[in-house]
Parts: structure tokens; sequence; C-alpha cells
């Protein structure tokens, strides 16, 4: 009998020890508690705020999970969820919290978020933020009540705002160009430049300023303008056989669809597809410029050089005496000597160094705050990304890469994003007016 005890004894053991490893590796004995990351920190809530989380349990998985906000110790739950197994393991919410919904006020509110795992300790984790429920938008104060802006010109405007924002800045219609933020006398002010189209008229085009604060609440207000016309030249472009032999190959090589096309239809994706996607190419770009301004004094033309083409020509191809497309040049063309150098325009960092479609071997250097400048058709670059260059720093050689049918440099000059007219940039009585002048007040 005693040593049945004993065998009585032994097989209790074995069953609690294969019980407990069961337990063990099952993760029922989980320590560690679940895991809850927000995917922003959440500083203030407007009347509307999309929040977004990832709860994690790697080891036992998730029992139940609760969102709630707080505020004058009363509980809004915003997400409540239990789980009917063990195979959560994680889970990614998105809740728009509606702050006039929720009956909730401004001042000081609390986020909470409890998970729970399914260990046998019932691990749980909480997350509790401190916010600020705040539905004022911000005020915008304009600096500069005139502003006299010419067609395909920039625009440029100061002002403050009663908040620090998020994203500001200029609206011409539906495009938006970036504002930033720096010191003016002192004070934090906000400056955008932006570009005017070639047809905006007083009657039709609507220019405002946007600020967006910390919780979302977003205000926009009407800039003061007055659109002075400018006329734009009109030219006729023959694409004879010779350019289209020495051109359109290079294009060719660049994609397989082109790949059996004649050199026409070469010449129609090139004038159309590629020249959009350069566009879109070149404003991705130049939307991440520096918060600092960076140039100094009016911009260089290239010296000893004779413009063929200016900004906003509005070009018609013909070939054969037919029309075969049209296009608006973007920039202002300028021939000298085969090979002549090519000088950055004013202090700044070159963002891009390389192939650009249409613009040949191009070179684009941002100034800051908005403004870049582009050089295009060089036969070489003598630059690289991320390089700090000064004005009349050497960049390149003139040549005739890209769409072009000689030797010369297009020179663009972007604000915001958007192409501008560059005689503007050149002429230093009109950065006086129209920027120095507005950044001084």
């Amino acid at each position: 009998m005693k040593r049945i005890g004993v065998y009585v004894t032994f097989a209790v053991i074995v069953l609690m020890a294969g019980a407990a490893g069961w337990l063990y590796f099952a993760d029922y004995l989980d320590r560690g508690k679940p895991v809850i990351k927000l995917n922003q920190d959440i500083i203030a809530i407007g009347r509307q705020k999309e929040i977004g989380m990832t709860l994690t349990d790697a080891a036992s998985g998730l029992a139940s999970l609760k969102v709630e906000i707080i505020q004058d110790n009363q509980s809004h739950i915003l997400f409540q969820e239990t789980f009917p197994s063990r195979t959560y393991k994680q889970k990614a919410i998105q809740l728009i919290i509606n702050t006039d919904e929720l009956k909730l006020k401004n001042g000081p509110a609390i986020l909470n978020i409890t998970a729970l795992d399914c260990s046998l300790f019932k691990n749980e984790a909480i997350l509790a933020a401190q916010v600020k429920i705040d539905t004022a938008p911000p005020q915008i104060a304009v600096l500069n009540p005139i502003n006299y802006i010419n067609q395909g010109g920039t625009g440029f405007i100061t002002y403050r705002s009663s908040k620090p924002s998020t994203l500001t800045g200029v609206y011409v219609d539906n495009r938006f160009s970036q504002g930033y933020t720096i010191l003016i006398n002192n004070k934090p002010t906000s400056v955008a430049y932006f570009a005017l189209p070639m047809d905006a008229s007083n009657a039709k085009t609507r220019i405002s300023i946007f600020a967006r604060d910390e919780a979302g609440n977003e205000n926009r207000v009407p800039m003061p303008y007055n659109i002075k016309p400018k006329k734009f030249r009109s030219d006729k472009v023959n694409l004879g056989d010779s350019f289209l032999q020495q051109k359109m190959p290079e294009f060719q090589a660049l994609t397989s669809l082109l790949q059996g096309k004649t050199y026409a239809e070469v010449f129609g994706y090139v004038n159309t597809t590629l020249r959009d996607e350069n566009t879109k190419t070149i404003q991705n770009i130049c939307g991440n410029s520096i918060n600092k301004k960076l140039w100094e004094g009016a911009f260089l033309r290239m010296s000893n050089a004779k413009p063929t083409a200016m900004f906003g020509d509005q070009r018609t191809y013909l070939m054969k005496g037919a029309s075969y497309g049209n296009a608006v040049h973007q920039g202002v063309d300028l021939a000298s000597t085969a090979h002549a150098p090519i000088e950055a325009a004013n202090h700044g960092i070159v963002v891009f160094a390389g192939p650009l479609g249409i613009y040949g071997n191009a070179v684009i250097i941002d100034h800051g705050l908005g403004v870049s400048s582009l050089y295009g058709h060089l036969s070489s670059i003598e630059v690289t990304v991320g390089k700090n260059v000064k004005k009349q720093e050497r960049i390149g050689v003139s040549g005739l890469t890209g769409l072009a049918g000689g030797d010369h440099l297009h020179f663009s000059i972007l604000a915001g994003g958007q192409f501008v007219n560059p005689q503007e940039w050149w002429d230093p009585h009109w950065i006086e007016d129209n920027v120095m002048k507005k950044m001084a007040m």
C-alpha cells in the first residue's frame, strides 16, 4: 500500500508538472502586458479628430479593449470590444472623435485606452493621454493690405495666426501653396509664395489664406489683391524631319511603350504624357522646401545670353503644315555659345541633379520658403544633390539634351511648386517692392 501511495503521488506530480508546462507553453502564464501604440501624438482635439492606434499581445493574445475619453470625471466610450478566442494577437483601430456629439467642452480631457490579455493573470495595459479639447479655429491677421500680382507671376504674403499651425498656406482657387512660419521682428510670422495662373483675373480668381491648428480646426480668409494683366506671346514651331530623327530616338529608348512607334507618335507622347509626368515630378521635388530664406538679392540671369523663348509662350507645333499639339513654355530659354558655363542664380541647396525627361540633364535648387530654380538641357552637371551652392557658383554646362533643338539653357523659377515668370526674379525693384518691404512689416 505504501508503494501504491508513492506511485499515486508521483503520478499527481507528473500531471501537475505537465499541466503547468502546458499552461506555460500555451502562454496562459504570460506576465507581459499588452502593448498600446498610438499612430501619432495627440495633443489637441477639435470638433472632429481622426485617431489611429494598434494594440498587440503576441503571447496570450488580446481578451478585451476599451477606448474612452474622460472629462470632468465623466467617461465617454469611443470603442469597446471583447474577443471570443485567444487568436487575436493584434488589433488596429481607427476612430473619429466628434466633440459636438459627445458634448465635450473646451478644456483638458484624458484619452484613456485599456487592453486586457488572455493570460490567467489578466495582464492589463492602460495608456492615459492628456489632451486638450479646442474647437476654436485659428484667427488669421493679414499683414499686407495691398498686393499687386502679375498674371503668370509670383504672389507673396505675410500673415500671423492666433495659434501655431500644423499646415498653412495660400489657395489660388483650388490650388494650394504651402506657407512657412519664420521670425520677423522677433514675432512668429507665416509667409507664402504662390503662383498666379496666366489666365487669372480679378473677376474670376479667388485667393485665400489658410491655417489649420494642432486640434484640426481650420480657417480660410480672403487675401486682398489686385491682378495686373500681362500679354503672352503665341508661337508656331515647325517639327522638321531632321529634328524628329535627331531627338525622338533619345525618348524612344526611355520606355518600351514607344518601341515600334513612328517619330511623330513618339513626339505626341513626349509632348503630352511625358511632359505632364515631368511637371508632377518637379512639383513634388519643389514642394518640400527648407523652412529658411536662403537667397539674397535679385536672381542672376545667364550672362551674355540672348532669350530665344519667353515664359508663357503658347506654342503650336506644326508637322508638315498641320497642327500637331500645343504647349505652354514654363521658363525662359537663353542661348549663348555652345557649352557655356551655367551658374546658380542664387544661394540654395541642390535638390535634384540628373536626367529629367523633356528638360534633359537638369539641376533644381531650393532657395527656401517655397522658391526654387530649374536649369535644363545641360550637357553636363557639376553638382550633386545636397550640395550648398552660392550665387554665381558653376553648376554645369549648357547643351541640347532633352527636347531641345539647339544648345541653350532652359531657366525656370517655381513658387510654391508652380512655375512662375522668372523675369520678376531678375528685377531688384520687383523683389524690393513685392517681397522685402512686406517682410519688413
